[in-house]
């Protein structure tokens, strides 16, 4: 049994989850449903990024409290992860006080070590908004290209910036000019950790492509030391005498949240935290490519730095982005899917199949309402959802509902032994498409297999043979149930329910003469006139027209 830590990137609670979100946070609960059903001790966990700019500023929109702004989406956040099924075992916040606990004992540990230092610098500063900026809420010329660029990096060039080096500096909140002020602030200096830094990339050829292309140019540009803290209200209190007032700035202590979480796993189960993050374990880290710096490059060297051999990650599942019918996501224009609305209408199944098989896991994908639809017809319910159905009736209304004699195909259960072996070593290595496209080719050779096999003809000419090939049927949806349970819980927890097995991972055998209870359709035909509604509603969203 291994010791298995999966955390899903923590959102900011500033607004709604979209379609992006999802798409690069489903292969975390995959894992974590595998990683159980084969028997691993499992610490899944995640939460809601509540501190910094982004939640304070929208709280001054809205002339609400951040406070109330976070608590409120992560509520939102909290129900669509359980509508669509996450099994975190723990969903917590960056404002919950075992998390700024954590922190700022990390913090203290941290402070005495040789990597952090002291240092005076120009912080912007918002005279309009009478408030400091984060240097993502900068926005301005890029010193290397000259194209527009928000504070922190250029998204053109891919040069990681300083605020005060733009041209033109202006608020991203109001849009008025900003200037700059001299403040003092505890720096890390992630500089004398590059060769550490290198030869953690180094030592990991597995991690997706991206992340290594990502952290190589990092490094290569040369990496640059980082302020810890920060001239914010909103945040956690700096645990150092003479920083009465400054916070730590919210990259030095979100990504600190999968300690304080797992830590709260650990208590709840009576676990041991330490050998969770120690050298036995295996550590995965799941998010969108414009996270990568935070868990190749922060997470590491704040680990690092504090000195107590913390564990280092070891899988990096780094999705690249979705667009949207052909268009960047943009939730200022409100050009966006809504998960809480997507909820509201279509099959957690349904969202969570076409986001796994048709997801930016290699390269940059596309959500569109007619690929959406057909996806689900013409696969999840036409060829899964079919061969069920088509099953289990047949048995129901000529076998009396009673599963039939039959004798086990040696070829059947050599290609389900040998499938359960793939798709976990499929999963393990993050190759999330490649294993349901695998399980659904299997799924497409069933149906083959009963059109070939013609029970409704065998059933008065060869009645043993119909019996046999409706035998097979059964035992291939019962692993079938087990085999997709970690990517489509909700139906395979009905068919697990309706033969009365469980969802390890191993072959299954369901005896003849076991009767099967009366079961119902899997999934809902979705009508096609849902296309030209959902894309009108959306182009509608956008103008407000």
């Amino acid at each position: 049994m291994k010791t298995i830590l999966i955390g899903g990137a923590w959102p900011y609670a500033n607004g709604s989850l979209h379609i992006g979100h999802i798409a690069g946070l489903l292969p975390g609960d995959v894992l974590a449903r595998y990683h159980r059903a084969v028997g691993d001790n499992v610490f899944f966990v995640s939460g809601s990024d509540c501190h910094g700019t982004p939640v304070a500023i929208r709280a001054k929109q809205e002339n609400r409290t951040p406070r109330e702004i976070s608590d409120f989406y992560h509520g939102e956040f909290t129900e669509c992860f359980k509508k669509l099924g996450f099994s975190y075992d723990i969903y917590t916040k960056t404002s919950a006080e075992e998390h700024k606990h954590f922190v700022r004992e990390f913090h203290e540990k941290l402070y005495k070590s040789p990597y952090v230092y002291e240092k005076e610098v120009p912080q912007a500063y918002c005279e309009s908004c009478d408030s400091f900026l984060a240097d993502r809420f900068v926005f301005g010329k890029c010193p290397k290209c000259g194209k527009d660029t928000r504070g922190d990096q250029c998204d053109s060039c891919g040069a990681v910036l300083d605020p005060e080096a733009l041209a033109e500096p202006i608020c991203a909140v109001c849009g008025k000019p900003v200037n700059f002020k001299n403040s003092t602030h505890l720096y890390i200096a992630i500089t004398k950790l590059q060769p550490k830094l290198k030869a953690l990339v180094d030592s990991h050829p597995e991690w997706r492509k991206n992340a290594v292309a990502f952290t190589n140019k990092y490094i290569e540009d040369g990496l640059r030391d980082r302020a810890l803290t920060r001239d914010l209200d909103w945040g956690i209190k700096v645990p150092k005498e003479g920083y009465e007032g400054k916070t730590i700035y919210i990259w030095a202590e979100n990504v600190l949240g999968y300690l304080s979480a797992s830590k709260l796993a650990a208590q709840t189960r009576d676990a041991d935290f330490h050998q969770l993050w120690g050298k036995e374990a295996k550590h995965y880290y799941v998010h969108g490519k414009d996270n990568i710096p935070f868990h190749t490059i922060i997470l590491p060297s704040l680990l690092l730095a504090n000195g107590e051999n913390w564990h280092l990650p070891d899988q990096i599942i780094s999705s690249e982005y979705l667009t949207l019918e052909g268009r960047k996501i943009s939730t200022s224009q409100n050009y966006a899917i809504w998960v809480k609305d997507l909820l509201d209408h279509y099959e957690p199944d349904s969202i969570r199949y076409f986001f796994l098989a048709n997801g930016p896991e290699k390269k940059d994908t596309d959500f569109s309402w007619r690929e959406y639809v057909h996806s689900h017809n013409g696969e999840l319910l036409g060829a899964y959802g079919n061969f069920v159905n088509r099953s289990l009736a047949f048995i129901a209304k000529y076998c009396g509902g009673i599963v039939p004699c039959g004798t086990d195909s040696p070829d059947i259960t050599g290609q389900i032994d040998d499938l359960f072996l793939s798709v976990g070593r499929q999963i393990e290595n993050g190759a999330f498409k490649d294993s349901i496209a695998e399980i659904f080719e299997f799924v497409r050779n069933a149906n083959k297999f009963f059109d070939a096999r013609q029970p409704w003809v065998t059933r008065t000419t060869d009645k043993a043979a119909c019996d046999n090939t409706l035998y097979q049927c059964v035992q291939i949806i019962a692993n079938l149930a087990v085999l997709l349970s970690p990517f489509l819980p909700f139906s395979s927890e009905k068919v697990l329910g309706w033969l009365k097995i469980n969802n390890k991972w191993e072959r299954k055998s369901i005896p003849a003469g076991y009767p099967l209870p009366d079961v119902e359709i899997l999934f809902q035909r979705i009508d096609k006139k849902v296309i030209e509604i959902e894309s009108e509603k959306l182009r509608t969203d956008v103008t407000g027209n």
